[in-house]
C-alpha cells in the first residue's frame, strides 16, 4: 500500500471534502500524512490519520476580498491572497515530502504553494477542487462572474467584455505571481495561462457533477468530475434539536470570513412569522447585533445533514459543499452569492432549476420570502441533482483515480 502525503489551505470549506477522499483511501490501507488547520488536528488525528499543523503564518494571512465589493478587485485581492500563503505553503510541504518520502502527493487547489512543491517533487500528484475550478471550457461563459451560458452574439460580446476588463487582469496577476514562485521556490518553468496552471496535476478531482456542473467535453483526463465527497465531523446535535416540531430551513453563511451576515438577518425577518423553524450556522464566527426570532436558532456550528434530513429548503452563500450538500438529500436551495466562486455555484444551481439566486444587491426579506417558496416547487431539478450526485462516484471513485495514478506511475 501507498504512502500519501495529502496538503491543504487553511480551509474548513476546502477540508471536510477533502477528508472524504482520505479517509477511502485509508480504508483501502493506504498511510495518509496530512497537515491543515491547527484547530483541525485532534479531530484529524481521531480518524486515524498522521496529521500535524500546517505553518501557524499561513492561517495568519488572512483571506479579506470581502472589502472590494466589485469582482475584479475582489479576484485580484484573492489572487493576491493565494500567493502570499504559497510562499509560506511551498517549503511546508517540502518539508512533509522530506519528512515521510510519499509514493504520491494530494494537494487543496488553493494550495499554490503546495502545488509548486508537488510539481517540483517529481511524484505522482493529484490535486483536489471542492468548488469548479476557473478552467475554460468552451461553449461555456468565462468562469468567475457567474453568467448562464448565451451562445448568442448578444452573449458572445458580454463574455468577451467581461473576459478583457474583468478576469483578464486577475489571470495577468496570478500567472505572474505563481510563475515567480515557481522559478524563486524551485526552479520550474513558466507557464502562459491560468488554464496550464490547473491543470498541472496528473489529474485534478472536482467534487461535483452533472446535472449541477455543466457538461465539459475538453476537461478529461486532466478534471474528473467525482461527485459529493463532503464530510462532517461526528459532532452530537443540541438537545434543542429534537424538540422541534415541524419543517426547517437551513441558513448558511461562509466558513471563512466574508461580512455575509446580512443573508441571516434577512432570512430571519424573511420567515419570522412563517410556520418554520430557521436555524443559521455562522462557521466563521457569529458577528454581533443579529436579532434572533422566536422561530430562530443561531449556532456557530451544526452538522448539516441532520438539519436537511428535515429541511424544507436551504438557504446558502453560495458555497459549493453546502449546497451540493442539501440537494444531495433533495433539499431545494436558495443561494445568495456574496463572492469568490459562490456565483458560479448559484448559476449551476439555476441551470439544473435546483433552486433560486437572489443577487446580493436585491437581499431583501420580501425576496427572500418569495424564492423560498419559488424553490420549494422545483422538485425535478432537484431530485435530477441528487440522483447525479448519488450515481457520480464520490469518495470510492475519487479513491480510484488516486490509486489509478500510482499504478501508471509504477509501470513508467
Amino acid at each position: 500500500m501507498a504512502t500519501i502525503a495529502a496538503y491543504m489551505s487553511p480551509s474548513v470549506g476546502h477540508l471536510y471534502p477533502f477528508v472524504g477522499v482520505l479517509l477511502e483511501l485509508q480504508a483501502r490501507g493506504h498511510r495518509i500524512h496530512f497537515r491543515t488547520l491547527k484547530r483541525e488536528v485532534p479531530r484529524m488525528r481521531e480518524l486515524g490519520f498522521e496529521v500535524d499543523a500546517i505553518d501557524p503564518r499561513l492561517e495568519r494571512v488572512e483571506l479579506d476580498d470581502w472589502r472590494s465589493r466589485p469582482l475584479r478587485e475582489g479576484l485580484l485581492s484573492m489572487v493576491d491572497t493565494l500567493a502570499r500563503r504559497a510562499e509560506l505553503g511551498a517549503p511546508d510541504l517540502q518539508s512533509l515530502i522530506d519528512a515521510v518520502d510519499p509514493d504520491l502527493v494530494i494537494t487543496d487547489i488553493n494550495a499554490w504553494g503546495g502545488a509548486v512543491a508537488a510539481e517540483a517533487s517529481g511524484l505522482p500528484w493529484v490535486a483536489m477542487s471542492p468548488y469548479s475550478p476557473f478552467v475554460r471550457s468552451s461553449g461555456l461563459p468565462p468562469p468567475g462572474p457567474g453568467f448562464r451560458p448565451d451562445p448568442s452574439s448578444r452573449g458572445r460580446l458580454r463574455d468577451a467584455t467581461v473576459r478583457r476588463l474583468v478576469l483578464d487582469p486577475a489571470e495577468r496577476l496570478m500567472v505572474r505571481r505563481r510563475n515567480d514562485l515557481r522559478a524563486r521556490l524551485a526552479g520550474l518553468p513558466p507557464l502562459a495561462s491560468a488554464d496550464e496552471l490547473f491543470r498541472r496535476p496528473d489529474v485534478t478531482l472536482v467534487a461535483t457533477a452533472e446535472p449541477l456542473e455543466y457538461r465539459h467535453d475538453d476537461w478529461a483526463p486532466d478534471l474528473q468530475l467525482v461527485g459529493d465527497t463532503s464530510w462532517e465531523p461526528p459532532t452530537p446535535m443540541p438537545t434543542w434539536f429534537d424538540e422541534i416540531d415541524g419543517p426547517i430551513v437551513l441558513v448558511t453563511t461562509s466558513s471563512e470570513f466574508q461580512r455575509d451576515s446580512a443573508i441571516v438577518c434577512t432570512a430571519f425577518e424573511a420567515l419570522a412569522d412563517e410556520p418554520v423553524t430557521v436555524i443559521a450556522t455562522m462557521p466563521a464566527g457569529i458577528q454581533p447585533g443579529i436579532r434572533v426570532p422566536a422561530n430562530g436558532r443561531l449556532v456557530e456550528f451544526l452538522p448539516h445533514r441532520p438539519v436537511l434530513d428535515r429541511a424544507v429548503c436551504a438557504i446558502t452563500h453560495g458555497g459549493m459543499g453546502v449546497t451540493q450538500k442539501a440537494l444531495a438529500r433533495g433539499v431545494p436551495v436558495v443561494t445568495v452569492p456574496w463572492g469568490r466562486d459562490q456565483f458560479e455555484v448559484a448559476a449551476r444551481v439555476e441551470h439544473a432549476g435546483a433552486g433560486v439566486r437572489v443577487a446580493r444587491s436585491a437581499l431583501s426579506p420580501q425576496r427572500l420570502r418569495d424564492a423560498v417558496a419559488q424553490a420549494q416547487g422545483m422538485r425535478a431539478g432537484v431530485e435530477a441533482v441528487a440522483a447525479g450526485l448519488a450515481a457520480a462516484g464520490g469518495p470510492a471513485l475519487a479513491a480510484t483515480l488516486v490509486e489509478q495514478r500510482l499504478r501508471q506511475h509504477a509501470q513508467d
